[in-house]
């Protein structure tokens, strides 16, 4: 029976480990194949390399100590006989002897197989976690020097972002092992007779109290690391006023640290003593010793010493500290070359200001991106099959200006095909790829409130807009499938008429499944069988998986952090897509954490490009003082370019990325305050401002940041811009607003605008305030609600011009029942005055009262038949002239096209100018 039992559980056994073991295989030659193909092996080996030693480093050491303890425990708990039979496990229970087959059982157990299988167990447990530490171990060999000690040990800030989290991760790996190999010895212990708790008695024998001595003396040995260790992470600590180490934790922690360290260490030197004494009370006061001053003494004495001596004086013997706290916060998140500079917010925009101001105006964005991907949505999806992901904003050169556009990729989601039509071959050979970009300009409308195109319909129709010759998606924000190219059928590339266009895919992406291996291989790896079984799988085929541009970047780079936030760019008729990625750190000293409290240093490091066709991805490095990256850098050579050999065409399109200028905003809000007197008191703390939500506005949200096209005070060039207004705390009126330049050569350059703290400047919600208050405005949105359609109210934007401040909110209506917003209102504001009407360009000259065109003086009569011969034919030619002028001007004005009718104006002028110095006709004498 014995025999059978060991039989059926070695084939079991071994037919997991082969399941587990080709599971693995499987993976890890997909996951080869696949950074082959992209052309990044070196990475991919370079990551199981680490992970590797790493793991066999922890298994080997772990499973050592485990087993070490085991035997140990094993063999001196068994010297003696009668710890098995008088004092076992079993004698414990009072008038129960123990089973004979269990005695049979107990006396033949596999005590030495089990001991080494279970330390082998144990061994891979704890080294599968800490394989995943490996890049803490490659970061810590390849570290680059910050170039910047630290102010209280010393220490380069290199020290705190490479070296002390692997110590710190070594420090609990050695806790790790020593815990098992204690809980492994009791068990033992207590299965030999070793240790008995029970009615009768309890006991230990001199064996066990000396194998737990040194146990426990290793485990003291370690605490005094770890409390050498913990003075470091004094640096991170928070009190409520300082971020880092206090004035306590500077004069009463870290001594008190020091003696724990001591404390420590004579407790293991006792405990080692111990095994010649053999008693438990030498641990046990050591134990009490130690773990009594750590967690009774300590928080104790400094909590009492913060709140009598410290806190009453706070302020003197935390401001130093403070102002570590401060300039530390502002280094890790590259707050410290903000420049700030004064706005008046002065009121004395004019009409003529419109004019000199007309690239900013010409680009003040109306269209919010949730109606305007709704309306692309009924406009432009085409097929049911095909989807738009997200709305992005970005500007071009187009026409000889350089305007600010919205636009969005036509992505195939083959998931939305109708049920019936999600066969497997539909889904994973012939709907593979999406098709073009929408792209429209941000201010102007078609004389029904819907966008205007510049990209549009499938094959991509070009009004305005930049070419596409490749319009083809085969990666995006929503490819989640794997995808077969080259198979023997052509795949679907638009529909046409009542008819499709098929297509062959030609780019550089997938790998190669043309052999039985390969189809076999991923088969496995997908689970889906049909991989092997189909026919339309040549010799050629490629299969195209990891699609989406984020899983796909992650893959490569898994040590970056990604924005939420990736865009479609259209550059020398391709399509790309750039993805912002950052390098985040959790251990900068003396820096508040961020909200999240995931990484208190974050950098922009990396601006990652992604073909939308052939899945190329590269790396550009964004931010070259980054200690971090420039340490990967060194980890994968290869892997990372410089932003100085990106394309042109693309570079262009790089912008500030919106997540890392949140993050910074967010902690600008109390660190703008430089004096650790005024930080303390909180005096000029910042909050983002409130704006309305829903469609009643009954809620409210934060402001986000927005980009904007603009001209910057004392600028002479329009550029693209990221800004978000602040106010004060508690308050709603504007106190500045913070900007982030996203054009080259001055991009990441962060300015803060401060107003004049005794001038009151409307914030964004006093602004929404203003306009619910306007009777016309609200009878007016009343009456359309009232009418069966739903009004939506689009995002405020505050617009800097000059030294002035306007403000515009677009004003949508749909109906009830429908899915197609449309553009019907704008909203202007300026000081106290509020306008509506139905363009952007209405709503300015209503706001600053355009002035009317002069007319053309009207040719005299002539008093006779003598004066009917004088020459008035220039002077009608040049009226004429004039009054044309004048109307398309106004039609112009009407359309909603600002540029046009500035154009027109300024031809107006010179034929006024003419038309007043012309001599007026001298009426004929009468004729007696």
């Amino acid at each position: 029976m014995p025999t059978r039992i060991k039989v059926v559980a070695s084939f079991l056994g071994v037919i997991a480990a082969v399941l587990v073991a080709f599971g693995l295989a499987a993976r890890f030659l997909v996951d080869w194949s696949w950074f082959s193909a992209i052309g990044y092996p070196g990475v991919f080996w370079t990551v199981v390399a680490a992970k590797i030693v790493v793991f066999a480093a922890v298994f080997a050491v772990s499973a050592a100590v485990i087993w070490l303890n085991g035997f140990v425990a094993h063999r001196t708990a068994g010297r003696r006989a009668d710890f098995r039979m008088i004092s076992s496990p079993w004698s414990s229970l009072q008038g129960i002897t123990p089973p004979a087959p269990i005695e049979l059982l107990y006396r033949h157990f596999p005590w030495r197989l089990f001991i080494a299988a279970a330390a082998l167990a144990l061994g891979v447990l704890v080294a599968s976690g800490e394989a995943g530490n490996w890049d803490l171990a490659l970061r810590f060999l390849y570290q680059v020097p910050y170039g910047r000690p630290d102010p209280l040990f010393g220490k380069d800030f290199s020290f705190y972002l490479f070296s002390l989290p692997l110590y710190v991760e070594l420090k609990n790996w050695i806790l790790t092992a020593l815990a098992l190999s204690a809980v492994g010895a009791a068990a033992l212990y207590w299965a030999h007779g070793a240790i008995a708790f029970d009615n009768r008695r309890r006991w230990i024998a001199p064996t066990a109290i000396a194998h737990a001595s040194v146990l426990l003396g290793l485990f003291f040995a370690t605490e005094a690391w770890a409390y050498w260790l913990e003075r470091y992470l004094l640096l991170y600590g928070d009190n409520g006023v300082v971020v880092g180490a206090g004035y306590t934790d500077v004069h009463v922690q870290l001594p008190i640290l020091w003696g724990l360290i001591v404390l420590c260490c004579a407790g293991a030197v006792a405990c080692f003593a111990n095994l010649r004494a053999r008693t438990f009370r030498i641990p046990l006061v050591s134990a009490a010793l130690v773990l009594g001053c750590a967690f009774v003494v300590t928080p104790l004495f400094t909590a009492l010493y913060q709140r009598v001596y410290v806190k009453p004086n706070e302020l003197n013997f935390e401001a130093p500290y403070i102002a570590r706290n401060i300039a530390l916060t502002r280094e890790a998140y590259k707050l410290k070359n903000i420049v700030v500079k004064p706005f008046q917010a002065d009121e004395n925009l004019t009409f003529q200001s419109m004019q000199n101001n007309r690239a900013t105006i010409d680009n003040i964005r109306l269209w919010d991106w949730q109606p305007l991907l709704d309306t692309y949505a009924q406009l432009q999806e085409i097929r049911t099959y095909y989807k738009f992901h997200d709305a992005d904003i970005d500007r071009y050169q187009l026409g000889g200006s350089y305007q600010q556009v919205m636009l969005s990729a036509r992505e195939l989601d083959s998931s939305l095909l109708q049920q019936n039509a999600q066969t497997w071959v539909n889904l994973h050979v012939l709907f593979t790829h999406g098709n073009g970009v929408v792209m429209s300009p941000v201010t102007q409308t078609t004389p029904e409130g819907l966008p205007k195109f510049y990209l549009q319909d499938i094959p991509p129709v070009v009004s305005g807009g930049p070419a596409v010759r490749e319009p083809r998606i085969y990666f995006g924000e929503g490819a989640d499938s794997y995808v077969i190219v080259k198979a023997s059928t052509p795949e679907f590339d638009y529909p046409k008429g009542d008819k499709n266009v098929y297509v062959a895919y030609r780019g550089a992406d997938g790998v190669p499944i043309g052999t039985i291996a390969k189809r076999a291989l991923f088969a496995w790896y997908f689970g889906d069988i049909n991989i092997l079984l189909s026919e339309y799988i040549t010799g050629e085929s490629r299969i195209l998986f990891r699609r989406n541009i984020q899983e796909r970047v992650r893959a490569i780079a898994p040590f970056l952090r990604l924005d939420a936030d990736p865009y479609v760019v259209v550059s020398n008729g391709r399509l790309f897509w750039i993805q912002d990625a950052y390098t985040t750190s959790g251990w900068f000293p003396y820096s508040k954490p961020t909200d999240d409290g995931s990484a208190n240093y974050v950098r922009n490091a990396v601006k990652v490009v992604i073909d939308a066709y052939n899945g190329t991805v590269d790396f550009y490095i964004a931010d070259p003082s980054d200690p971090i990256i420039a340490t990967y850098a060194r980890v994968f050579p290869g892997l990372f370019k410089p932003l100085a050999s990106m394309a042109p065409g693309l570079k262009a399109h790089v912008r500030y990325p919106e997540d890392l200028f949140q993050i910074q905003a967010e902690i600008y809000r109390a660190y703008h305050m430089n004096t650790p007197e005024v930080f303390y008191n909180r005096e000029d703390l910042w909050q983002f401002p409130r704006q309305p939500t829903g469609v009643d506005d009954t809620g409210d949200t934060k402001m986000a940041p927005y980009y904007i096209n603009m001209r910057l005070p004392g600028e002479t060039q329009t550029e693209f811009v990221l800004m978000l207004p602040m106010v004060p705390s508690q308050r709603e009126n504007m106190i500045a607003w913070l900007a982030a330049r996203c054009d080259q050569p001055d991009y990441g350059k962060l300015i803060v605008y401060t107003f004049p703290k005794e001038k009151l400047v409307y914030g964004p919600f006093q602004i929404e305030a203003l306009i619910n208050q306007n009777t016309d405005i609200s009878q007016q949105i009343s009456l359309w609600n009232q009418m069966g359609s739903r009004v939506i109210r689009g995002n405020l934007l505050v617009v800097p011009i000059e030294n002035s401040l306007l403000y515009v909110t677009p004003l949508y209506l749909r109906a009830q029942t429908g899915q197609l917003p449309e553009l019907k209102r704008v909203i202007a504001v300026y000081g106290d005055h509020v306008v509506m009407e139905q363009t952007l360009a209405e709503a300015l000259a209503a706001l600053f009262k355009a002035p009317a065109a002069t007319p053309a003086p009207a040719p005299p009569e002539p008093a006779s038949s003598a004066a009917a011969g004088s020459p008035a034919g220039p002077l009608s030619s040049t009226a004429r002239a004039a009054l044309d002028h004048y109307e398309r001007a106004i039609a112009r004005l009407k359309a909603g096209d600002w540029s046009g009718f500035g154009t027109e104006l300024d031809a107006l002028r010179p034929l006024l100018e003419e038309l007043s110095k012309q001599p007026h006709a001298t009426p004929a004498k009468p004729v007696h």
